[in-house]
């Protein structure tokens, strides 16, 4: 921490379509050894919770998924203190029960990314750092996820795989099948690297999945259209009001949390 730097107790990192938090914040701009971060960073209190809020893809979604600034944004939040780490995302869903504007709260993810910069470590200087990543997601920050949607209504899928893909185009029919087959839930591109980084810079982190669409489509309904960016974003922004209210009734149950898994 620098002298006079701000601090946040919870992160948020924000999603397609979700691009502000709150309207009375503060605003700091993050210096990182890997350049800046996507956008400035803005801190409001919820209640008397101090929450870093950051849209990964830039105030005006510049940032296509393999251009974010993964490593700058994680470091940006870990700069703050932040002692959870909270990260929206819209994915397709590839199951026919996981619905459109329904939520998962995963437990597992499968990156099928390439060529993305996905380590802190760019040498083993102090000798060799391999992380844990048999469980992606805070089981403690899942719990409390779940907690909040009841409370607040939303429909929350309790688990879940996201597998990752690099984008920005949208999946094959085929592609799509193989990963239903697989034995996944969602897909999304941008939950990794964060969740390896927000790891290796021992931040809790969990995500959590908006349900926007059934991905290439479902052999189950042949009427069911496959995914368009127009469609992605006109049902995330009808259900934004959701994230915002679930993320709200978390934020006093997350503040609780002090340290990572196991501590």
């Amino acid at each position: 921490m620098h002298e006079g730097q701000p601090r946040a107790d919870i992160g948020v990192f924000g999603g397609s379509g979700f691009y502000t938090l709150a309207a009375d914040a503060e605003t700091w701009e993050a210096e990182t050894p890997w350049g800046p971060p996507s956008a400035p960073v803005t801190i409001a209190r919820v209640g008397e919770t101090r929450v870093a809020f950051l849209p990964r893809h830039g105030a005006d979604h510049r940032y296509p998924p393999h251009r974010v600034n993964y490593r700058a944004n994680v470091d940006a939040m870990r700069q703050l203190g932040v002692r959870a780490l909270i990260a929206p995302f819209a994915a397709g869903s590839l199951r026919p029960e996981i619905r459109p504007g329904e939520f998962v709260v995963c437990d597992q993810l499968i990156d099928r990314t390439w060529g993305r910069p996905s380590t802190f470590y760019e040498s083993f200087e102090d000798g060799p750092v391999h992380i844990p990543f048999a469980e992606p997601y805070d089981p403690r920050l899942r719990r409390v996820l779940l907690e909040a949607a009841g409370e607040t209504g939303v429909t929350a899928h309790d688990g879940g795989t996201v597998v990752v893909i690099n984008g920005p185009r949208f999946s094959t029919r085929a592609e799509s099948r193989a990963h239903r087959e697989s034995g996944w839930h969602v897909v999304n591109m941008t939950q990794s690297p964060e969740a390896p980084l927000a790891m290796e810079a021992g931040i809790p982190f969990a995500g959590i999945a908006l349900v926007t669409d059934y991905d290439a489509g479902l052999d189950e309904d042949p009427g069911v259209a496959p995914v368009t960016d127009a469609a992605v974003l006109a049902v995330f922004e009808a259900n934004l009001h959701k994230v915002r209210e679930l993320l709200y009734a978390a934020v006093p149950k997350l503040a609780a949390i002090s340290g990572p898994a196991g501590t």
